[in-house]
């Protein structure tokens, strides 16, 4: 028996939503989690991959600083506008064919940016973009839709496999440029691993969903206070993770430390979160109500922060190590939040697709204003403390989002 038949997934009012499509079924079971892994891959490492070889690429290429950073927006941009279009594609294709299609616009958009002409690289930055944007939003739903009894741990282990994409992006970008002479070299490696992705996903277009049967969301996503909450939460989080990106190299040599010392501080940012990304998750699914992460999270953003404000020169290493389990547990804890929150597979696209639309769209423009707020100032102090503020607001939303019941249970909050 083919173990990727095409049985019809019978979303019913009352019956099945918390059965699996591949019950019984472990080579499929494992065969699915696989692909669908291989898939989040490519979310994060293609984009990240620029950052340590700007000097060159900028050389190359003969632009100046704020022409490249477009490279480094757009992606943001891209999150924010084709998220929101995401559901509405789902419903008119089936959302595992969306997913191959997304794949195949990566590797499209991550070969143009191989290309020695900036106009080109745009716009295979406009599709690396778009293609990650559809992932961005329909992977949470999939884990909800395949997985419903393990959407804990799948969130767990898709926000590992994206951090780690990242990670390994970032720390092998200069060693392999060095090794065959060529900053495109790297790049080639999230060229041909979306391709490796699509030859991996072709079986899962044998599953077949049944979208007009599945149950409506009692409210449209858009209208619920506690799905506001949640867009706060994400929107917050990414917001002090892009400015802890931008910034931090620069507040930590201002601070005394050498550029390579703190580079190497910054790569610790995302290292120490790698852990926290899985473990939240899987805490989260076990718990009732998921206010004491949210306490967690505060209380490491908040340490962290204080930390370099009140002792930049000293410790950086334990500062650091606290922004990054801060930021891990942030941003599985909101994913896996689309599991737990919601009914269905639909809900969980629709309230995916709200949240990472509006909260990437606002994280966007927040390193400009934080860029803003320190040629004001001409110090870190002020910065410091804006961020204090973003994490209470955060936490503040996660508090009311992470209250016991779905998304639109008034009762729960």
């Amino acid at each position: 028996m083919d173990p990727f038949s095409t049985r019809t997934i019978p979303y019913d009012e009352r019956l099945n939503l918390n059965q699996g499509h591949f019950d019984k079924r472990p080579w499929a079971f494992f065969g699915a989690i696989f692909a669908l892994m291989l898939a989040a891959a490519n979310l994060r490492g293609g984009l990240v991959i620029i950052g340590p070889l700007v000097a060159d690429m900028r050389a190359d290429l003969g632009v100046s600083a704020s022409a490249f950073g477009m490279l480094m927006t757009l992606p943001l941009i891209c999150f924010g506008l084709i998220s929101l279009l995401v559901p509405s594609l789902a419903r008119r294709i089936e959302p595992l064919q969306v997913v191959l299609l997304a794949i195949i616009v990566i590797a499209i958009g991550a070969a143009l940016r191989l290309v020695i002409n900036f106009p080109v690289m745009l716009f295979g930055t406009l599709l690396l973009g778009t293609g990650v944007a559809i992932l961005n939003v329909l992977i949470p739903g999939l884990v909800k839709g395949l997985f419903p009894r393990q959407s804990g741990s799948l969130t767990g282990l898709y926000t590992l496999i994206l951090t780690l994409g990242a990670t390994l992006s970032i720390l092998s970008a200069v060693p392999m440029r060095d090794y065959f002479g060529s900053w495109q070299a790297p790049m080639v490696v999230w060229a041909l691993l979306p391709l490796l992705a699509a030859l991996v996903w072709l079986p899962m277009l044998r599953v077949k969903f049944t979208p007009k049967n599945m149950p409506t969301p009692s409210t449209s996503a858009w209208r619920l206070p506690r799905a506001w909450a949640l867009t706060a939460f994400m929107g917050l989080q990414s917001s002090v993770f892009y400015v802890l990106a931008t910034w931090l190299p620069r507040l930590l040599m201002d601070s005394g430390y050498s550029d390579i010392y703190a580079g190497n501080l910054t790569s610790l940012l995302a290292l120490v979160g790698l852990p926290a990304a899985f473990i939240i998750p899987i805490a989260a699914g076990r718990l009732e109500t998921q206010r004491p992460l949210v306490l967690m999270i505060l209380i490491t953003g908040l340490a962290g922060l204080f930390g370099l404000l009140l002792m930049p020169e000293r410790f950086a290493e334990v500062w650091v190590s606290l922004l990054g389990i801060y930021g891990g547990s942030s941003l599985s804890l909101a994913l896996v939040l689309f599991a737990l929150k919601t009914h269905d597979m639909r809900q969980a696209t629709s309230l995916s697709a709200m949240v990472q639309g509006l909260g990437y769209l606002g994280a966007s423009l927040t390193p400009s204003i934080v860029g803003a707020i320190y040629d004001f100032s001409h110090e870190w102090t002020l910065v410091i403390w804006s961020l204090i503020v973003i994490i209470i607001l955060q936490n503040t939303a996660g508090w009311v989002v992470c209250g016991r019941g779905k998304i639109d249970e008034k009762h729960s909050v």
